[in-house]
């Protein structure tokens, strides 16, 4: 990065930060040469958004994770337009030879194909159903689902199947599909999380470039709960000294629009992410980059993540036990008590496929 580089609006990453893991060529641009270019060739062009179509052979993906509470997942879309500087999820992009920086989140995979695999796979005759979770690695409703509608086509089939479905997300897109919500809740058949990290809409621009603004999530937790849609109202990630002071107020927030359940979830800094959030830092937020970052090691054992099963969800240390201190007080004040969500694995039923017919 140049030394007083200006930000780059309507991203999150602020370079490609191309991944040193797997020995990847390095390519670095002569801070000289290309102000050069750019006096006579003018500025270099905008970024743009570009999606590659996949046609994969399997759509459900299935984990032995002892520390998270689903099984299997959908992720019908690889990259993430939203551009959330923290996501956890850049450093797969690494593994297909592209930057976990600006090419997650310009450089985007689609796959169409995702509700003809997954009634296929529910189709199958040893298969068990257990929740599906959609948005656990990119989200389901980025703004390319407008056009490609694949979140939509995966709940048709949950419906036609009863299967249980849950879904993370930062967007008020998913509204769209309000009335497939309503259905699919009718039969016990899905749980909606919704991601709120702070309620200052110039720190969400800045955090999550193109996601949801705060009052869009809160309004969109509001008529999912009016629509009687289970949600969950999740606090993530909580950003030492950057996000932290909106944790009480988002409880509070979220209990005045009729949540009933709450979490939150601590920053995770995995492989790439680490420098490009510094990097972020450094451009946003540089008089307090230390201090985030002197707190971030502290509660992940002096290192900038923890990638252990079960410690990379519960950090330790002082300011953590500080964290979950003030998120129970929070709820306790606010009446939220964070009942289970219930889902429905019984009503089952496989899909039709050729001439095989349902007997009902």
């Amino acid at each position: 990065m140049r030394k007083n580089q200006v930000p780059q609006h309507g991203r999150g990453a602020q370079s490609a930060n191309v991944p040193q893991r797997f020995g990847l060529a390095q390519r670095h641009v002569d801070g000289d040469w290309r102000d050069a270019v750019e006096a006579v060739d003018g500025p270099a062009p905008k970024l743009r958004t570009t999606v590659t179509e996949e046609a994969p052979r399997s759509i459900l993906s299935f984990n032995q994770s002892p520390d998270i509470g689903f099984d299997r997942s959908i992720n019908a879309y690889r990259g993430c337009e939203h551009g959330c500087i923290y996501c956890f999820a850049r450093p797969t992009h690494a593994f297909h030879d592209l930057s976990p920086g600006l090419d997650f989140e310009t450089k985007l995979f689609a796959k169409p194909q995702a509700a003809d695999l997954l009634r296929k796979t529910l189709a199958r005759p040893r298969y068990r159903p257990h929740p599906i979770a959609m948005g656990t690695n990119t989200d389901p409703y980025q703004p390319i689902e407008g056009r490609y509608r694949i979140t939509r086509q995966v709940l048709e089939v949950c419906l036609e199947t009863r299967h249980p479905v849950t879904i993370t997300t930062k967007s008020d897109r998913l509204l769209h599909d309000l009335d497939l919500l309503e259905e699919l809740a009718r039969h016990k058949l899905v749980a909606v999380s919704i991601s709120v990290t702070s309620l200052d809409p110039t720190l969400s621009r800045h955090l999550e470039p193109r996601a949801a603004s705060p009052a869009k999530r809160l309004n969109a937790l509001e008529k999912l709960v009016k629509h009687a849609v289970p949600v969950h109202c999740s606090i993530a990630p909580v950003i030492p000294a950057i996000t932290d002071m909106f944790m009480e107020e988002i409880v509070a927030r979220a209990a005045e629009v009729g949540v009933e359940n709450c979490g939150w979830i601590p920053l995770r800094l995995p492989h790439e992410v680490a420098p490009l959030f510094r990097e972020w830092l450094e451009i946003h937020y540089p008089e307090r980059a230390g201090k985030v970052m002197g707190i971030v090691r502290s509660i992940r054992n002096g290192r900038d993540n923890d990638p252990d099963f079960f410690t990379r969800l519960r950090p330790k240390g002082v300011w953590a036990d500080l964290f979950r201190a003030r998120f129970r007080l929070a709820c306790r004040r606010a009446g939220i008590e964070n009942p289970p969500i219930e889902l429905d694995t019984v009503a089952f039923r496989p899909p039709q496929t050729g001439r095989q017919l349902q007997l009902l």
